[in-house]
């Protein structure tokens, strides 16, 4: 069932292993609240001009064993040389990376993808309900030591040297890495968008409340049709 206003979301809390199973992910609503057990891997732009632009193979098989991908910052410390803990994570805006998620998904196999902020809801349509993916975003700000603790050790770290801590591709295991929020979800509803309905109805009633204006600066809008918001 879709929820077709912010009062219907049930909010589940749900647990899951990952490799993500297309089962595991046809359960999920959006609203439910996921935590996670297993490898994911980060990515940003270096990441995917390396193995999508310029078509490098990824070194690790990611539909089989970590196909769940973190959009992210992580605060990486070398504690020994080659031995890395990370104490922190926040999230990216994943809009930044919306024009390489349908290959990413297509070609790779990845079922769900972490991050803040959202992408456009063309590519939810495209990519996500394509292939039976979600989109799963984080929770508020000053979060990041909360999903940092549910990081339990650093498995690899690929291209270093080449991208740069922030941008190489960290593959990390996590035990109860959450709360994550069901943005997306398989069949591409998003929470965004809904919410957004929402406040376009209070918004509509707001504008019926004043009468047109006898005199109308330029550029003045007084619809909510037109209005950008």
């Amino acid at each position: 069932m879709v929820a077709s206003s912010s009062d219907e979301l049930g909010m589940r809390e749900i647990r899951l292993q990952i490799p993500l199973q297309d089962a595991d992910l046809q359960q999920l609503q959006l609203g439910d609240i996921v935590y996670l057990d297993g490898l994911i891997f980060t990515g940003r732009v270096g990441f995917y001009k390396r193995v999508l632009d310029e078509g490098q193979v990824p070194p690790i098989d990611i539909r089989n064993t970590c196909n769940v991908t973190f959009h992210c910052s992580p605060a990486v410390g070398e504690v020994a040389p080659g031995e890395y803990r990370i104490s922190a994570v926040t999230a990216t805006a994943s809009f930044r990376f919306a024009k390489w998620i349908p290959q990413l998904l297509a070609q790779y196999g990845v079922k769900a993808v972490i991050g803040k902020g959202g992408m456009q809801e063309e590519i939810y349509q495209q990519a996500f309900r394509t292939h039976g993916a979600v989109y799963l975003t984080t929770v508020g700000y000053g979060l990041g030591a909360k999903y940092g603790r549910a990081i339990k050790r650093v498995v690899d770290v690929f291209w270093r040297q080449e991208l740069g801590l922030a941008q190489a591709m960290w593959v990390l295991e996590v035990e109860r890495l959450g709360p994550l929020l069901v943005e997306c979800d398989t069949q591409g509803n998003s929470l965004q968008s809904l919410a957004q309905r929402e406040l376009n109805i209070q918004f509509s009633s707001l504008y019926r409340r004043f009468p047109p204006p006898s005199l109308k600066r330029l550029g003045e809008i007084h619809s909510e049709e037109e209005e950008v918001l």
